[in-house]
């Protein structure tokens, strides 16, 4: 029964969390990575595929290329 009771607070507090505005702006600069695993067509090879998108805006290429 205690145990019952400790898992249902810990659930509870779990969903009360929430992320703030400033957080949210953080993981929003970050980069998205995507990942997937599938199988060769022949089925010997195990292919992992992993795709990281990073976004700048164009005006931060142009100061890095005129610093040199």
């Amino acid at each position: 029964m205690e145990k019952q009771t400790k898992q249902r607070n810990s659930e509870k507090q779990l969903v009360s969390m929430e992320l703030s505005a400033v957080k949210i702006q953080q993981l929003n600069k970050q980069p998205i990575v995507e990942s997937s695993v599938a199988r060769s067509e022949d089925g010997k090879w195990l292919i992992h595929k992993t795709v990281i998108t990073d976004i700048k805006p164009v005006s931060y290429f142009e100061k890095v290329m005129a610093s040199k």
